[in-house]
This record gives C-alpha cells, sequence and structure tokens, in this order.
C-alpha cells in the first residue's frame, strides 16, 4: 500500500514540475521577440519620449486664458486663513488685497511673516505667485504655511488673475508670440518684401500701399483700351 501511494505522489510531483517547465519555457519562447523598455534608462537616448512627459504651457499662455470667476471659486480653500478685501483683517494669514506686485513677506502691516518669507527678498510678481501655489514650502523652506499647493497649472493662473483684481491690476505678461515664416515671391522663406507687412493700405508703404496710392482715376486709366490706329500709321 505503501509503494503504490509513494509511485502516486512521484507520479503526481512528477507532472507539477513539467508543467510548471513547460510553463516557463512558453513564456520565455512568446516574448522572446518582444523586449520590454527598462523602468529607468542608464543614460538619455535621443529621439525616446519620456512616458507620460507632457510639455509645459507658459505661465503666460495661462493668464492670458484665465477666468477670474473660477479663480475666485479656487481661493475657497483659502478663505479659512486669508481675506482679501480692501481693509480685511489679518487671520491665521495676512489679508491678500493688494497682494500682486508687493514686496514678499511685508505685504500686510503688522502681520508676524516667517522668516522664510522676510528673508526671501522680491515682489509678488506673476512667475513668484505662481511657484508659491505649486507648493509653499518648496518656495520658501520654513515657512508657516501648511497649505500643500495647488498642482494644476489652470488653477493657479486662474486664482493669480482673481487675486491680481482685487486692488493690485498689474498687467498681464503677453503670451509668447508664434514664429512666423515671410515667404518670398519666389516662395523661399525669408526672401519676401516686408516693407509693407502690418503696414496701412493707405500709408504707401509697401506694393499694397503703393497700389492704393494710385487710386481709382489711375486703375480707370489702366483699364482704358490702348487708341486704335488706322492704317497702322502714326496716331499723332
Amino acid at each position: 500500500m505503501d509503494d503504490r501511494f509513494n509511485t502516486i505522489a512521484g507520479w503526481a510531483l512528477f507532472s507539477g514540475v513539467v508543467a510548471l517547465g513547460l510553463s516557463s519555457l512558453s513564456s520565455h519562447y512568446f516574448s522572446a521577440d518582444k523586449p520590454h523598455r527598462p523602468h529607468e534608462m542608464g543614460y538619455e537616448i535621443e529621439g525616446v519620449e519620456v512616458e507620460g512627459g507632457e510639455e509645459e504651457v507658459p505661465l503666460a499662455t495661462l493668464l492670458a486664458a484665465a477666468d477670474p470667476a473660477r479663480g475666485e471659486a479656487v481661493f475657497a480653500k483659502c478663505a479659512s486663513c486669508h481675506t482679501i478685501n480692501q481693509g480685511g483683517a489679518n487671520g491665521i494669514g495676512p489679508n491678500l488685497y493688494g497682494v500682486m506686485g508687493a514686496s514678499i513677506g511685508g505685504h500686510a502691516p503688522g502681520f508676524a511673516y516667517s522668516d522664510a518669507l522676510t528673508s526671501h527678498g522680491g515682489s509678488w510678481d506673476f512667475a513668484n505667485m505662481d511657484a508659491w501655489l505649486k507648493s509653499p514650502k518648496a518656495f520658501a523652506s520654513g515657512t508657516k504655511m501648511t497649505f500643500a499647493g495647488l498642482s494644476k497649472p489652470e488653477d493657479r493662473a486662474n486664482i493669480i488673475v482673481y487675486m491680481n483684481n482685487q486692488g493690485s491690476n498689474l498687467p498681464l505678461p503677453p503670451p509668447p508670440a508664434e514664429d512666423v515664416v515671410e515667404t518670398g515671391n519666389d516662395g523661399e522663406p525669408g526672401t519676401g518684401d516686408t516693407a509693407g507687412v502690418g503696414a496701412d493700405p493707405g500709408d504707401g508703404a509697401g506694393p499694397a500701399g503703393a497700389e492704393t496710392q494710385a487710386g481709382p482715376a489711375a486703375a480707370g486709366a489702366m483699364a482704358q483700351p490702348a487708341p486704335k490706329v488706322e492704317g497702322g500709321g502714326d496716331p499723332n
């Protein structure tokens, strides 16, 4: 009886080993021509994009498209510590009316700013405010502000525009202009006439202005047919 049991157990163990071996071999066989990309590159390879990477939108572009009404809704997260109305009292955080453009760590009189802010220097321009709202601790290590920050660039742009409307009204930075390639008469980039580009059609600058200056009378004269010559002689 024991011999029979041992035989059965041995065959069962042998079958399991064979199945495991076949499974391992098949997985290596079917994925042999499908190499996996390593989780971390040993060095940067030109032309290979980083997975999950996104091109960062310039702050000026975000500010130009920002919505102050949405910024006011985002500011609700700050209202437990800050007021933003003119003459508002300081709370856990300072009153923020007119803060844009003011000196960092010195905007609200009587408020006890942390040394991390008072020693930072500079002013609350758009770039500094964006960095501060993204991560206060990264902007000024040692700050007393416990807010973790706003991770979405659109939220930061919206709240910055809203705050700017509350007593600051700084001019927004212009978004970066797109590169424009001029095409000349020969079809080659950069060889065209640019004297009339952006000029008023009637100022005489460039071909458009010259054509406009000629006026209807000249255009009409050009449209007149040439005098008919009788007998092929001199018309005069």
